[in-house]
C-alpha cells in the first residue's frame, strides 16, 4: 500500500466526520446487547517486516475487530480485569462494552467472545443522551469501583462494576481542576490508578488531552492520598494525552498521539516516574515506544497495563475508529522487556 493510500487509510479523527453525522444514535433503551465481533490477525506490528522489539517493548499481536452491532466502536478506555481474560471499557458514544479476549496456546491474542454493549446510565437511570452528555473518555478499574471521566461536559464519576446488567449510577467527584482551565473537548483523557505499594498509595490520577496552563503544559491531578494536587505533564511536539496506566512499580505510562496531513498519525508511549508526581510539579521522561504510518497504528486512545499469567508486563493499547469506515478498530498488545 503506498504512502497516499494509507494516508487516506488512517485519515481518524476529522471533525467533519462529526459534521457528516458518521456518529450512530445512542440507544433509547437501558437493555444490554450481544454482538457478534470477528477477529483479523495482525501478526506484524511494522508493515511488511517480521521485526518484534520496537523501543523497550515487543510485540505480541494484534486484532482488527469488525461487528455489524451499529453501536460498536468509538472505543475510548479498557482495562482487563484478570490476566488478559476478560475486559471492561466504555466508548465516547456513551456504552460500556465487555467480553472475554481468547488467546492461543502461546498466549497471542486470537479472537474476542461473549462480547456485549449497554448504554451508561445517567444520576436518573436513562442512558446518557447526547454527545456532551455521553463523550467518556478515560476508565480505571479497582474491585467494584469503576471510575470514569467525560470531557465536553467536564466530570470524572464513580460507578459500581456490574458486568451483567450494566445498571450502576453514576456518583459524581469533585472536579480537581479549575473548570475553567478545562479546555472544550479537551478535558481528562486518562484515569488511573496507582498500585497500592507505590509513592502514590493507591490513589487515582486523572490527566487531560490538552487542557494547558500559561506553560503550554497540559493539566493533570492526584485526586486522592498524600499526593493530592494538580501537577502538568511537559507538552512536547504538539502530542496531545489519550490514555495512560501504572506499571507495577508505580511509574506512570501515558499514551500520545498527534496527526497532520504532512506525516500521518504517530503515537508514543511516555514513562513518568512515580517519585516526580507530585503538587505543582512538571513531569517528564523517556518514550518507550514510537510509532507511526510505517506501523499498524490507527487512532490509539485506550492503553491497559496488566500482568499476564507468565509474570510479564503486558501494554495493550485500543483504538476508536470515530465509526468511520475510513478507521479501524484496532487492539494491539507488546510486553514490556524488563
Amino acid at each position: 500500500m503506498n504512502r497516499i493510500a494509507l494516508i487516506l487509510r488512517r485519515i481518524r479523527f476529522l471533525p467533519v466526520l462529526a459534521i457528516l453525522g458518521v456518529l450512530p444514535s445512542l440507544a433509547q433503551t437501558n437493555a444490554v446487547a450481544t454482538a457478534v465481533v470477528t477477529a483479523r490477525p495482525v501478526s506484524y506490528f511494522r508493515i511488511g517486516s517480521t521485526e518484534t522489539r520496537f523501543g523497550d517493548l515487543e510485540f505480541v499481536g494484534g486484532l482488527e475487530l469488525r461487528s455489524s452491532n451499529g453501536n460498536f466502536g468509538g472505543m475510548s478506555a479498557f482495562r482487563y480485569l484478570d490476566q488478559g481474560k476478560s475486559f471492561l471499557g466504555i466508548t465516547d458514544t456513551g456504552f460500556w462494552y465487555a467480553g472475554d479476549m481468547q488467546r492461543d496456546a502461546k498466549g497471542v491474542p486470537i479472537s474476542v467472545s461473549d462480547f456485549r454493549l449497554a448504554p451508561i446510565q445517567d444520576a436518573g437511570g436513562n442512558a446518557v443522551e447526547g454527545k456532551r452528555n455521553a463523550d467518556a473518555e478515560g476508565m480505571a478499574v479497582s474491585g467494584k469501583t469503576v471510575t470514569v471521566s467525560f470531557e465536553r461536559i467536564h466530570r470524572i464519576a464513580e460507578f459500581d462494576l456490574d458486568l451483567k446488567d450494566f445498571a450502576s449510577r453514576p456518583k459524581d467527584l469533585p472536579l480537581p481542576v479549575p473548570k475553567a482551565e478545562l479546555r472544550n473537548n479537551r478535558g481528562f483523557e486518562t484515569v488511573a490508578y496507582a498500585p497500592a505499594a507505590s509513592p502514590l498509595k493507591g490513589a487515582r490520577v486523572a490527566v487531560t488531552e490538552k487542557s494547558i496552563n500559561k506553560a503550554g503544559d497540559i493539566y493533570a491531578a492526584v485526586l486522592e492520598g498524600p499526593g493530592k494536587g494538580i501537577f502538568f505533564v511537559k507538552r512536547l511536539d504538539s502530542f496531545d494525552i489519550s490514555d495512560g496506566d501504572f506499571l507495577p512499580n508505580g511509574d506512570l505510562l501515558l499514551l500520545e498521539r498527534r496527526f497532520n496531513l504532512a506525516s500521518g498519525v504517530m503515537l508514543r508511549i511516555r514513562r513518568i516516574a512515580a517519585a516526580d508526581i507530585k503538587p505543582g510539579a512538571t513531569v517528564d521522561g523517556p518514550f518507550i515506544l514510537e510509532a507511526d504510518m510505517r506501523d499498524q497504528i490507527d487512532n490509539m486512545e485506550g492503553l491497559a497495563v496488566w500482568r499476564a499469567g507468565d509474570g510479564s508486563t503486558r501494554i495493550s493499547m485500543m483504538s476508536d475508529d470515530n465509526t468511520s469506515i475510513l478507521q479501524r478498530n484496532l487492539y494491539l498488545e507488546f510486553r514490556l522487556a524488563e
